[in-house]
This record gives C-alpha cells, sequence and structure tokens, in this order.
C-alpha cells in the first residue's frame, strides 16, 4: 500500500488550546510522520502515512478537538511525499494579512485546582499554575503567532522540569505557553500603602490574615488589579466605600464556592452552569430571603453579583474563614481599570492598606464580564473575560472599524468572514479612557494584521468615538445611535428582514438633533423608519439631567400638571415637593437655555424615580432607574392610564401616567405598588404600539434592544405579553442589550451601505 502526503491547514481558535499537541498525540497514535506548526492562519500540518490511517486521523481531528479550540474551517491537499522520518512540532511562522483567533483567557482548570491544592504536588500553593486547557491568554499576548516569546511569560525562563513538560507529548503542560512553577515562573509579595516591598515569606498567608483583620488589598489578577475586603465584615466593606467614593453602586462578590453562593443566593441550573463553567463571569443572582450579607454590598438591591475564584491567586486567597471577598474593579472615579504596576500604586495607594503584587505583565486589561439568566436564557451585561476576543461569524470579507457608542463603549473590527468585538473600555468620558480604548484600538490592528478601509461612528458630533473616527481619512459611515442598537439584536438573531425595533435606552443622537431613546423603528440592515416615540420633554441643564433626576422628575410634573393646571397651581405644587431648587427648574425650562427635548425612556424612568422619592442625584449610571426597579413585584398587575395619538407617526403621551403617579404618592399609596404599576403601564404602551404598528405594516417580528431592557421587571412582562398577542420577539443573548453591543451594529450597517456602492473605499 502506498504512503500519502496531506498538506493540512486549520483555522479557528486553535492557538493557545493544546492544539499542537493534541496534533501531534494524534500523529503518534496513527503512526503518521510530518510536522505541524503555528502560522498566522493558524495551524499546518504535513502528514505522511497510508490513507487510512490520515482519514482515521482527520476525522478524530474534526470530531474530539481540544475542549477550547474552535475550529472553523479546515482544508486539505495532496503534495508529493517526502518520507519524514519522524513527526515534530515545528517553530512557528508568520504569514502578514492573515487571521488567526485568539483563545479567551480561561478560568483554572480542576486539574491546575487539583494540583495547588495537594500539598504533595510540586505546584502545592502556586499561584500562577495553568496548563493547556486553562489560564493566561488574550491577557498577555503581545503579538501572533502565539508562543512564548511573544506573550509576557518571556521574562520568566523555564526550570528544566518545566521545560520538560514542555516538551512531552504525554504531559497536559506540552507546548503551554504560560508554564511556570515556583522555581522559575512568576512570583507574589506584599507592598505597603505607599508601594514599599515588605519581606513577607508566605505573601498569601500575609494577605488572608489581614484581610481577616479588616484590612482592605489590591490584588493584582489576571487582567487587571482588584480592590478586594472581607464579604463578610461590614466595617470593611463602610471603608472601601468611602475610601473608593462610591456610596451606592453594588459592589461584586467573589464566593469561594457553589455550597457559599447557594446560602445567600437562589440559583437556578443553568446559572450554577455559568458559574461554573470555563468563562466564570460575574452573575447576578437574586438574593435568597434571610440573606445576611452587609448591606453596603448592594444598597438598595434585590439582587448581587456574584462569581467564583477563576486563578489560582483568587482559589489560595480563600479558606476555612474567608469564604466570601468583596472583589471590584480598581479603578477610580471613571478612570479604567488599574493594570500596571506603577500606575496602580499612584491610584490606589488613598485607598487600600495593601497590594498583592506580582510580576507577569498584563499586556491587555479586561475586565470581568457580567451577565444574567432571564427567561431561561443568558443576557450579557458587560463583554470582557472569557469571551473577548472570540468572534462572530459573518460573511462580509470588508475591512470596517466600527468606533462604538461613548458610554460602555466598545469597538469592532470585520476581517475575512469574522467580526471581533473588543473587551468592555468603559465610558469615553475622559483622556485616560479615552487613550485606553486608542490603545486597545491599536492593539487589535497589531494581533489581526487588521488595516482598516471604512471607519463606521455614532452619529453623536460630541462622543469621542465619533472624534476619533474623524481622525482617519478614509470613507466613513455615520450611523443612528438606535438603528445600530436593533441591527445588533437581528445580528445575532439571524433575522434580515425588516423588523418592528423598540428601542428604549437613555440617550441616543436623533437624525433632527434632539435626545432619543424611547423609539418604534422599522428596520433592516441598511436603513430604519422612526414610527414612533415617546414625546418629547425638555431636559433642563441638558447632561446634567443624568446625574441629578430631580431635574427631570421637574420637567415632567411641570409640562404633566400644566396640561389641566393655571401656572400658580402648578408652581405652588411644585414648590411643596422640590422648594426653591424646583421653582430654578421651572425658570430655566420657561427661559428654554440648554433645555435640548428628549424622547427617552430611561430619562421618564428617572422622572417616575425621582416622583415616588427614590433619589433627586444619583452617583452612578441608571441609579434610579435601577431602584425603581429594585423595588417592584411581578405578580401586581395593575397600571395607570396612557394616551398615543397619530400625526406623522405614532407618539406616547405619558403625561396622565404622571399625574396618576404623584396622585398616588400623595394618598400613602406604597413605592412597591407604584413602581410597579408604572412599569406595567410601559409594557402596555409598547404591547399597544407593536399592535398599531403590525397593523399598519403587516410585521409580527418585534426586536427589544437598548439599556433599559437590562430591566428584568420590563423585559419579561413585554415579552410575556407580545407573544401573548402573537408576535415574535427577539432579545440579546450574545451581545449586551446596552451600548456595548453597538459596534456590532454599526459594522452591519455600514458594510450593507458599502456593498449596495452607496460608499466607495
Amino acid at each position: 500500500m502506498d504512503k500519502r502526503r496531506r498538506l493540512i491547514v486549520v483555522e479557528g481558535i486553535v492557538q493557545g488550546v493544546g492544539f499542537r499537541p493534541f496534533v501531534f498525540k494524534l500523529a503518534k497514535t496513527f503512526g503518521l510522520r510530518g510536522w505541524v506548526n503555528n502560522n498566522s492562519e493558524g495551524v499546518y500540518i504535513d502528514v505522511e502515512g497510508f490513507e487510512e490511517d490520515i482519514n482515521k486521523f482527520m476525522q478524530a481531528l474534526k470530531n474530539d478537538p481540544p475542549p477550547l479550540s474552535r475550529i472553523e474551517k479546515i482544508t486539505m491537499k495532496a503534495d508529493k511525499v517526502l518520507n519524514y522520518s519522524n513527526f515534530q512540532i515545528k517553530k512557528s511562522e508568520q504569514s502578514l494579512d492573515k487571521i488567526t483567533l485568539i483563545s479567551p483567557d480561561i478560568a483554572t482548570c480542576s486539574e491546575c485546582e487539583e494540583d495547588i491544592l495537594n500539598l504533595y504536588n510540586r505546584r502545592s500553593g502556586y499561584a500562577f499554575t495553568n496548563c493547556t486547557n486553562c489560564g493566561p491568554r488574550f491577557s498577555i499576548i503581545k503579538e501572533l503567532p502565539y508562543d512564548r516569546d511573544k506573550t509576557t511569560m518571556n521574562d520568566f525562563k523555564m526550570c528544566y522540569q518545566c521545560n520538560d513538560e514542555y516538551l512531552d507529548p504525554t504531559n497536559r503542560r506540552f507546548h503551554a505557553q504560560p508554564n511556570g512553577c515556583k522555581a522559575c515562573g512568576p512570583e507574589l509579595w506584599i507592598e505597603d500603602s505607599k508601594g514599599n516591598r515588605l519581606e513577607i515569606e508566605n505573601p498569601m498567608n500575609f494577605a488572608q490574615n489581614m484581610i481577616m483583620k479588616g484590612k482592605i488589598f489590591a490584588i493584582k489578577g489576571l487582567g487587571g488589579f482588584h480592590l478586594a475586603c472581607d464579604g463578610l465584615n461590614e466595617t470593611s466593606v463602610s471603608n472601601l466605600r468611602e475610601r473608593k467614593k462610591r456610596p451606592f453602586k453594588p459592589l461584586a462578590v467573589m464566593m469561594k464556592d457553589m455550597e457559599t453562593v447557594k446560602k445567600y443566593c437562589w440559583v437556578n441550573q443553568l446559572e450554577e452552569k455559568v458559574l461554573t463553567g470555563i468563562k466564570k463571569p460575574i452573575v447576578i443572582l437574586d438574593q435568597r430571603e434571610g440573606y445576611d450579607l452587609p448591606i453596603k454590598i448592594a444598597p438598595n438591591q434585590k439582587t448581587i453579583g456574584v462569581m467564583l475564584p477563576y486563578t489560582p491567586i483568587h482559589i489560595l486567597l480563600f479558606s476555612e474563614k474567608i469564604k466570601v471577598l468583596i472583589m471590584t474593579s480598581a479603578n477610580v472615579n471613571s478612570l479604567p481599570i488599574e493594570y500596571k504596576d506603577d500606575s496602580a500604586r499612584k491610584a490606589l495607594s488613598g485607598i487600600v492598606d495593601y497590594f498583592l503584587m506580582h510580576n507577569r505583565k498584563i499586556h491587555v486589561p479586561v475586565d470581568d464580564s457580567v451577565l444574567k439568566i432571564v427567561n431561561n436564557n443568558q443576557t450579557i451585561i458587560r463583554r470582557a473575560r472569557g469571551f473577548v476576543p472570540e468572534p462572530f461569524k459573518w460573511e462580509s470579507t470588508e475591512n470596517i472599524l466600527a468606533c462604538g457608542s461613548s458610554m460602555k463603549n466598545t469597538f469592532c473590527i470585520s476581517k475575512e468572514g469574522f467580526l471581533f468585538l473588543s473587551q468592555f473600555n468603559g465610558d469615553l468620558e475622559n483622556l485616560e479612557t479615552y487613550e485606553h480604548y486608542k490603545e486597545n484600538v491599536e492593539h487589535f490592528k497589531n494581533i489581526f494584521s487588521f488595516t482598516p478601509k471604512f471607519i463606521v461612528h455614532d452619529m453623536h458630533p460630541g462622543y469621542m468615538s465619533t472624534k476619533y473616527a474623524l481622525e482617519y481619512d478614509l470613507p466613513k459611515v455615520s450611523v443612528q445611535h438606535h438603528h445600530a442598537h436593533i441591527v445588533s439584536n437581528m445580528f445575532e438573531n439571524n433575522l434580515k428582514e425588516k423588523v418592528i425595533g423598540v428601542c428604549f435606552d437613555g440617550t441616543g443622537y436623533g437624525s433632527d438633533g434632539k435626545i432619543w431613546g424611547g423609539e418604534f423603528l422599522i428596520c433592516d440592515y441598511s436603513k430604519f423608519t422612526r414610527v414612533g416615540h415617546l414625546d418629547y420633554i425638555k431636559m433642563p441643564g441638558g447632561e446634567k439631567v443624568i446625574k441629578e433626576p430631580f431635574r427631570m422628575g421637574v420637567s415632567y410634573l411641570y409640562k404633566s400638571l400644566s396640561i389641566n393646571n393655571n401656572k400658580k397651581e402648578v408652581n405652588d405644587i411644585i414648590y411643596d415637593l422640590y422648594g426653591s431648587k424646583g421653582i430654578n427648574i421651572i425658570n430655566l425650562l420657561n427661559s428654554n437655555i440648554n433645555c435640548i427635548e428628549t424622547s427617552s425612556m430611561g430619562r421618564f424612568f428617572d422622572a417616575v424615580a425621582n416622583i415616588i422619592g427614590i433619589t433627586d442625584i444619583v452617583t452612578y449610571e441608571g441609579q434610579a432607574s435601577i431602584e425603581l426597579e429594585a423595588i417592584s413585584e411581578m405578580d401586581i398587575e395593575e397600571s395607570y392610564t396612557y394616551k398615543i395619538i397619530k400625526q406623522d407617526m405614532y407618539i406616547i403621551e405619558p403625561y396622565e401616567i404622571i399625574i396618576e403617579v404623584l396622585k398616588d404618592k400623595r394618598e400613602g399609596i406604597s413605592a412597591k405598588i407604584i413602581t410597579s404599576k408604572f412599569q406595567n403601564t410601559v409594557v402596555n404602551l409598547t404591547v399597544t404600539m407593536c399592535k398599531f404598528i403590525r397593523q399598519n405594516f403587516n410585521i409580527n417580528e418585534v426586536v427589544l434592544s437598548g439599556g433599559v431592557f437590562q430591566n428584568c421587571f420590563l423585559l419579561k412582562k413585554i415579552c410575556r405579553n407580545l407573544k401573548i398577542n402573537k408576535f415574535k420577539v427577539y432579545i440579546h443573548k450574545d451581545l449586551p442589550s446596552n451600548d456595548g453591543g453597538i459596534a456590532i451594529g454599526q459594522i452591519i450597517i455600514a458594510n450593507e451601505i458599502i456593498e449596495n456602492n452607496q460608499i466607495r473605499s
């Protein structure tokens, strides 16, 4: 029987996931000779052997690849037999302009956890243990192809034992690029709050002891620093909040194990699967009855964000006495997450008592991902660690850079049939975050050999992401914010025909120059028609209303009360509720200075939350609306009165809602009932609008997007009631409904415009 030779190219997530060792073992199993290596395209395989053995090899390659890999494409061709003498892993090569998919950073696997906790293992207690099935990937990669010398692990030369593992095809650390141990790998140490290194023999024991004594730590982790303290110590939690100047925004917690999680939270089967999976994001869970964690972890909430340990450092921090840790991103005043040692020392010295440091550099900062389970579906709130840079498939071949939104920014690039959505970059509100954003764009361009041919950006002229786009001397596409929201949902649900798009959020620049956010659109990929919206109302003070919801409360009350009352009566009512600051807002409204109009559902929620008495001033984005949802009850079905009028489009007039909310408030109706009735009314008007639109346009598919749909009360009831009325309803699952998913929508729309020859490179 004659031998055959096959040249094979495997594309997908095949680097940094143990693919070459897998191929090596497979070739040995089937008696094949040749070689395998990494290339910027993926993995190259050159095998020789009998045809039957090559076929078995190919079947195993396709059907049983490493668990972290994702094969997108396999190509194979025959070539002349060279009579190789063995099978080997060859040195990696780089091919310019070819794309390689990269694995995200993956949580510590069970085998490595066993190594760490086994007193007789040479990696017992070692805080940087990993193998080909787990550990750092994206956060340490400087460039491709993925080899140790192209990562931050290049600073560490493997000892003979680690090198033997690295070269042993039977070892699960065979060609594990971040491999190391106590003798040769990264190390931990302790610094005081001033950055002075302390002579501590066992940094982990010291950290545990100090945490139990109530101290606050900055812990350098996988993709950045966390601020950590004992989650059961009320004083520590209060001190952290005070020092960080974060009075109300919920803090994430890390719990030792599922037993601890179930002690404090309700956990369903899917939530447990996500919590214990290879990504280990923060999952928003409902608090149990009898929940007794410190109130200040999640003030005014019925939920808590929980994650399990996902690195050896985290695993080793826990003990019999430490079961719950506050583990919140280490950043200050809306700045990006700290990930560089010197910057962290400078920024965090006034917050922490100690630093737990290590000397493995973080090349790319990656925050924790956040998600929750709604209607037995995963919905992502923040897409970062564990997910990025896993791509989405897309048939486009154009190289497009989508610059994203300003809030909760992500950007996206398209190349060779893939969309690469960046990690969460934060809000582009200051120079530091903007520089962080630009660095991340450059990194994506570098590792994916990406050169944009087109730039797409939001219509808002004031967004930093828009200004960034305008710096490029390339063809540009401007995309309306809410159109991008709806199309991002259409993309992930594979919808290509026209849909009814319902987009509820806080801020989006409209094509009429006003601020939209309570929108009903007819959308496809290339264009949209606005067919309805929440009635316009003035925002007294412009963007100040976002942080001062009482301004919207006064604006809505003033307009609603003025319909049936004279000016003096209206002024007296508002003075009784707000005092002189209410009259000042009325004067601002009447002067029409800095009072841009908005149709924002987010601002409507803020107004009602304020009228009910939840808050006048917020300390984090969406606080008023989030706290409004938290006191609502799903089983309440009462609602308020509203009007929908038909002009050139449908206009929702919410003024009777406001009057009835105020009446209930004055009559002493509980806030729980008022908030539930209010949200039920939003559900009702949404369904009614969709019914009107279906009647006029004969469209039955409804797509929901926008940050307001992070409200589970609203999302669940709107989905339920639309389905009762025979609509097909589509929600986000793999992309955030907030602005973190906008960049995907921007690319899809821009690609459609480019393909229709409406713009040329």
